[in-house]
């Protein structure tokens, strides 16, 4: 899930920041969320197994 997550994340993320250029330091929230989500996802990984 937070795979899935942390790819549509960056996805609108690349389109807001190459195609559109529309609120600039609201577009890297959605980075620095996606990122969070991955790393979220790598620990719940390692302590899963």
């Amino acid at each position: 899930m937070f795979m899935t997550l942390f790819v549509v994340l960056l996805v609108m993320w690349l389109l807001g920041f190459f195609a559109f250029h529309v609120a600039g330091g609201l577009i890297h929230v959605l980075l620095i969320i996606a990122f969070i989500s991955l790393v979220m996802h790598l620990f719940r990984g390692r302590s899963a197994a």
